[in-house]
């Protein structure tokens, strides 16, 4: 396992160096963000600069590959005002997932309201209703499959919170907080310990929950 206080400490000073007083914030997001990091886990990391060109993004690709773990480094870099004129929708799980290392989010908060929120499980539910039927008739992938679960647990997260204005990052808190419990909740984290793809049947319970949250949560 990655000791992520180290590895952060370390990029953090690197991008400071790179990128100076235009640096506005700095997070960690994903598994490591969630405290739920396996030995295979990406390294989650968000920078936000005054502003963004192609330039930058280059000066930040070769600053990533003098760090260590490169392989395993991913996530998002942008410009300021791109962010704060990014959707609503977007916002919403970016700002309740991203752990502050350097800077704060708050000023996105005014922008997450709570039709943002729908916005966010319908585009979810939509786009995994989509790929879990392109998947079923065309790919047939278990490794697609349990992606779009992955996927899944996320538009769970804002149902939860658009219910109950509660945000639970922890997948298994989430699980232990919902009752009854989810079924597609449950079936991810089976999926996360390694149990076997049953493709069929867990594509239909997929299809099934995402078809319940694209009519229950309509305009």
């Amino acid at each position: 396992m990655i000791d992520i206080k180290t590895w952060i400490k370390n990029f953090t000073e690197k991008v400071e160096q790179t990128f100076a007083e235009r640096v506005w914030f700095i997070g960690l997001q994903g598994s490591y963000g969630r405290r739920e990091a396996t030995a295979m886990s990406d390294i989650d990391v968000v920078v936000i600069l005054d502003e963004m060109r192609i330039n930058d993004l280059k000066i930040y690709r070769d600053m990533l590959n003098t760090l260590p773990n490169r392989d395993l480094i991913c996530g998002f870099i942008s410009g300021k005002d791109d962010l704060l004129n990014w959707e609503a929708s977007d916002l919403f799980q970016f700002y309740y997932d991203t752990t502050p290392i350097k800077g704060a989010l708050d000023i996105l908060l005014e922008k997450i309201d709570k039709q943002a929120v729908k916005r966010a499980i319908r585009i979810g539910a939509c786009n995994v209703y989509h790929a879990c039927v392109h998947n079923f008739v065309h790919e047939k992938s278990e490794d697609i499959l349990r992606s779009l679960y992955k996927s899944a647990v996320f538009v769970i997260q804002a149902v939860w919170f658009y219910e109950t204005g509660k945000y639970i990052k922890s997948k298994a808190e989430l699980q232990k907080t919902i009752n009854p419990p989810s079924a597609v909740l449950i079936t991810a984290q089976a999926l996360k310990n390694g149990v076997s793809v049953k493709f069929e049947e867990m594509s239909e319970l997929l299809l099934n929950w995402a078809t319940a949250l694209i009519r229950g949560y309509n305009e």
